[in-house]
């Protein structure tokens, strides 16, 4: 095999050029962003990426109040759970008056 001739050379750039467009793919494919020609970064563009952020931040906010519901709830009944016996027994007898 010789070493110094043309198609050595030309198997060395074709092998570079090709590990450079399979890194630039894989890249591209996970959403990283890419060199374009001039060595500034061109970023993946999702057309519905701000209406994904608006529903998650009401999705969010929506869970916000849920939780902050259930966490009164839940301290209300810890409340309930450690009164002393003398309330617990008016609670007792409210609870019967209800049924």
């Amino acid at each position: 095999m010789n070493f110094a001739g043309p198609t050595f050379v030309l198997a060395i750039i074709a092998l570079s050029i090709g590990g450079w467009m399979f890194t630039t793919w894989i890249r591209a494919k996970h959403g990283y962003p890419v060199e374009n020609e001039w060595g500034g970064t061109v970023h993946r563009t999702d057309v519905d990426a701000d209406r994904k952020i608006a529903l998650l931040t009401d999705d969010n906010a929506r869970l916000s109040g849920q939780i902050s519901r259930l966490e009164e709830r839940i301290s209300v009944l810890e409340r309930i759970a450690t009164e002393t016996n003398g309330q617990a027994a008016q609670l007792a007898d409210q609870i019967d008056r209800l049924r």
